[in-house]
């Protein structure tokens, strides 16, 4: 047997109740330890409980009894009361079956107490270890305990025996615990696609479960369209050869979300993907009848003439010649289709943009999706007949979906079907002949359409299908061409030719504009590009209002390259550093030496002039850790999250704070601790920074701030100032609990707007409370970043602005042609306003 360390393993108590000896229990089978070692509880409570993750293996006929095998072959009994097994089943109900994979705390058994106390022996029940062999010291616990929560028992393994991820019987099935998705948008079709492609490198049938279904893990449209979103619980399970090794490969893979960035912020090396954007919604019918409107999928303006793209359907004969030369037919078509898609990436720069063709190969792959089409073939349908029925299948499947990113994906099964299609028809792929200045409308462009568009004659398009998190529209991002899904309907009945102004910022399309209106357009794109060019021109220049008051704008960044791009957009700084992304992107913690060495990096980029703002560790509930066990909460954002979190888990917090201060002798450095609600949340976390700044001998002078997310925080805003030397507000989660409204929430996140008057009064009353002990205030939201509310800010006096970082030098372009006195006069007039509607109309008269 190989040396291994000791591990222990812990069961919960699978009932509440009182703790007894296994040896006093008056029955010589569990006392004499016939069955095997372990422990007694008299019960408080009549559900029957998992004390760990495992498989049922057994459930007795009587149902007073059940066996489950954990991960690491522990086999654990409980037994329900003394001589139950008399009662042949009265009294007990089952809530499990032989061969369910169970959660630690997952109903096992109910039973009823009354019923059953009364005619048997003794309600005692036993939970023992079958498996002694693999058990090295046994730890009961003593006194009350309570089910699901409480450790009932603590085994130190044996020698060789070891914790792990997967369970794999003689059957040669294995299973995982279940698994947080961590991607923003769940598993949409490049994190599906990854996985797939994982999953087809074992022998082994594998399954992604989620809320007991199950898909083909080898499908990138079963995952798809099992609809795994961000924060579900899922589990892999596996038959076969190589079972425990897909697990385990698997898992984590899942765990690091499957080559997509899970870490809410913009990634080390690549942007992070534009279809992890909020959907947005469309506008309400124009009561203009020359304005159509949609959802804005691409910001610009464009004004050219229609032309209308019609989808051509391609005709199919049902009965097909032999199934051996249908399938040679399709084979081929197959093969043609993945070159052209092969072709198709590299003609496209964007690495990022190039992943979803590479992800339309896999679907030429998916098992799942071949599968209808040959078994369509061997009953003797045509190549062409069984592929249509297939794609369109999964394509109305997809479509059907209540997650709007997984259903627009259905246009890619589309895409990737009429490219298959074209090939076994014999019909050659043509590129789009448009005419110049053309402004297309179509019910849906696949990605296809959309990257071989001539863009010396497309300006912009509009489609009826589709929105802002489509592939088309990531491509139409990409290409920087103006853009609107979600278009009304009323736009397929426009004359080819008819001028039009396109608004993909606004998400608006005007018929018929006046030559007034047209000319209006193009001297505000021209004025646009001079506009840029000045403001990058000016861009290190400080951001100082005519009546010489300076305000500080700097970068929210997610590491090194945002700080280096801030610099030359002439950034005066980090006013926000979210270091989720040390945390987020790993299966374990990252090191006190590697996390140093990340902030002394972006430190040296800033140099000793330019503040850096570092914001601690900020996940919970809504954003798990893989590593750091958390559980599943009814309303994560109102959970254990941010600072609550890091004080929950000391080690954790002591070991970033010493990271950070470690960058001190290199940058004008800021400590700031997000979800501050009280005030001995942050005496602690003051205590912990004076700790450990004296423990490393750090001399420069590290400012100490919270940031202002929760109303009760600004409204306390003064007895915080006298405590910490900064405040940073966060709009956006400031917002959502002020309006108790989730700024993801498909209905609400229209309204949880950042311009109610009652967090722009929140966001006053922070300043006024921090100005009166002489302390600063910045805002790192998204309202930051807003040209519209920069004079409010301005006037309500706020101190710092912490962007964007492309959106820099056009916010310090802008301090400088406000006065500050006629700002705070915007302000007074803006704070008495009663609906966030009356705040943006007066805004927007300051806008050109």
């Amino acid at each position: 047997m190989s040396i291994n360390p000791v591990s222990q393993f812990v069961l919960l108590a699978p009932l509440s109740g009182v703790m007894v000896p296994l040896d006093t229990v008056p029955d010589p089978v569990f006392a004499q330890k016939m069955v095997g070692d372990g422990v007694s509880i008299d019960p408080t409570s009549n559900v029957l409980l998992a004390p760990m993750t495992g498989k049922v293996t057994q459930v007795h006929s009587a149902k007073h009894a059940v066996t489950l095998v954990a991960a690491n072959g522990i086999e654990v009994l409980i037994h329900i009361g003394l001589d139950t097994v008399m009662l042949k089943g009265q009294g007990f109900t089952a809530k499990v079956k032989e061969g369910d994979i169970v959660d630690a705390g997952q109903p096992l058994i109910e039973f009823d107490m009354d019923a059953v106390g009364r005619k048997a022996l003794s309600l005692l029940t036993q939970m023992v270890i079958t498996s002694g062999e693999k058990v090295a010291r046994y730890t009961p616990n003593t006194g009350l305990v309570i089910a699901g929560k409480d450790i009932a028992l603590t085994l130190d393994l044996a020698e060789g025996i070891v914790q792990t991820s997967a369970t794999a019987d003689s059957s040669g099935e294995a299973y995982s615990d279940p698994i947080r998705t961590p991607n923003p948008t769940g598993l949409h079709a490049r994190p599906a696609a990854v996985l797939a492609n994982a999953a087809k490198t074992f022998k082994s049938e594998v399954k992604l479960v989620r809320a007991g279904q199950e898909a083909n893990a080898k499908s990138v449209v079963a995952i798809m369209g099992l609809e795994v979103q961000n924060g579900d619980e899922i589990r892999v399970r596996a038959i076969g050869p190589d079972a425990s090794a897909a697990i385990q490969k698997l898992s984590a893979l899942i765990i690091s979300g499957c080559g997509e960035d899970v870490g809410g912020v913009a990634p080390k090396h690549k942007p992070a993907p534009l279809d992890t954007i909020k959907t947005t919604k469309a506008q309400p019918k124009s009561e203009d009848p020359n304005v159509l409107t949609g959802v804005s999928a691409s910001p610009g303006l464009a004004v050219g003439q229609i032309f209308q793209v019609k989808q051509v359907d391609i005709a199919v004969v049902e009965a097909g010649e032999s199934p051996e030369l249908e399938r040679r037919r399709f084979d081929q078509a197959l093969k043609d289709a993945h070159q052209q898609l092969e072709n198709l990436k590299s003609e496209i720069s964007d690495e990022s943009k190039a992943e979803i063709f590479a992800a339309h190969q896999e679907l030429l792959e998916d098992p799942d999706l071949l599968a209808i089409a040959i078994a369509g073939i061997s009953n003797g349908k045509s190549a062409g007949f069984a592929w249509k029925e297939a794609y369109n299948t999964y394509s109305a499947k997809l479509a059907a979906l209540k997650n709007e990113v997984l259903a627009g994906r259905a246009n890619d099964i589309r895409d990737v079907g009429l490219r298959v299609l074209r090939l076994i028809a014999g019909i050659e792929e043509t590129a789009m002949i448009v005419p110049e200045n053309a402004i297309l409308i179509a019910e849906d462009l696949t990605p296809s359409d959309t990257a071989s568009l001539d863009r010396t004659r497309v300006l912009g398009f509009c489609t009826v299908g589709g929105g802002a998190t489509s592939h088309v529209a990531i491509l139409a991002r990409s290409l920087n061409i103006p853009a609107i899904c979600g278009i009304d309907e009323d736009a397929l009945n426009l004359s080819n030719g008819m001028p039009v102004i396109l608004d993909g910022s606004r998400g608006t399309l005007r018929k018929n504009p006046s030559e007034a209106e047209v000319n209006n357009i193009r001297e505000k794109q021209a004025k646009q590009a001079i506009k840029r060019d000045a403001e990058l021109a000016a861009a290190f220049e400080p951001a100082v209002t005519q009546d010489g008051i300076h305000v500080e704008v700097v970068a929210n960044i997610g590491g090194i390259d945002d700080a280096i791009q801030g610099v030359k957009l002439g950034s005066e700084g980090v006013g926000l550093l979210r270091s989720e992304f040390l945390y987020l992107e790993r299966t374990d913690a990252p090191t006190e030496e590697e996390q140093s060495q990340i902030y002394i990096d972006i430190a040296k980029a800033l140099g000793n002039d330019r503040t850096f703002v570092v914001r601690t560790l900020d996940v919970g509930g809504d954003k798990p850790l893989a590593y750091l066990p958390m559980p599943v909460e009814e309303n994560p954002f109102l959970g254990v999250r941010g600072v609550r979190l890091c004080l929950a888990e000391p080690e954790l917090l002591h070991t970033q704070v010493r990271a950070v201060l470690r960058s001190a002798p290199f940058s004008k450095l800021a400590i700031m601790f997000p979800m501050i609600t009280s005030l001995e949340e942050v005496r602690e976390v003051k205590r912990i920074v004076a700790e450990e700044k004296a423990a490393l001998g750090i001399t420069q002078d590290v400012q100490v701030g919270i940031m202002v997310e929760v109303p009760a925080t600004a409204v306390m805003a003064e007895q915080f100032a006298r405590e910490v030397d900064f405040f940073s507000i966060g709009t956006n989660d400031l917002t959502q609990y002020t309006l108790a409204m989730d700024r993801g929430h498909p209905k609400l996140a229209k309204q949880a707007d950042v311009m109610h008057p009652g967090v722009l009064n929140l966001i006053n009353m922070t300043v006024k409370g921090a100005h009166a002990h002489g302390k600063w205030v910045g805002v790192c939201g998204g309202i930051a970043s807003d040209p519209m509310a920069i004079p409010l800010l301005l006037g309500i006096g706020v101190d710092e602005l912490s962007a964007s970082v492309p959106t820099i030098p056009a916010i310090k372009a802008l301090v400088r042609t406000l006065n500050k006195v006629e700002c705070e006069k915007l302000a007074a007039e803006v704070l008495q306003m009663g609906t966030a509607a009356e705040v943006r109309a007066r805004l927007s008269q300051l806008v050109d």
